[in-house]
């Protein structure tokens, strides 16, 4: 399926590489809020139980792999899943 001049470059391409990301460089920065930035209060919509769940599963995830961290900032946005081809789901 793949072509065959691309073979040298299939193993960067697995599950196990895909899980990790860059490593930090000295050019990585925190994003600032201006000095007038106000919070701006969101809208809360409940999630049943097993949906909670799933959120709270797929952040640890993320994190464990590290394609997320933890926020400093007070300021929540709400969360969906979308179901794809494969049946696996992702948050949006």
């Amino acid at each position: 399926m793949v072509p065959e001049h691309f073979h040298k470059w299939i193993h960067i391409f697995g599950k196990k590489q895909s899980e990790r990301m860059p490593t930090r460089k000295l050019w990585d920065h925190v994003i600032e809020t201006k000095e007038r930035f106000a919070l701006r209060k969101g809208k809360m919509y409940p999630l049943l139980r097993e949906k909670r769940e799933e959120v709270y599963e797929f952040i640890n995830e993320e994190l464990r792999k590290g394609y997320i961290r933890l926020s400093k900032l007070p300021q929540i946005a709400p969360v969906f899943f979308v179901g794809n081809k494969n049946s696996k789901k992702h948050m949006v």
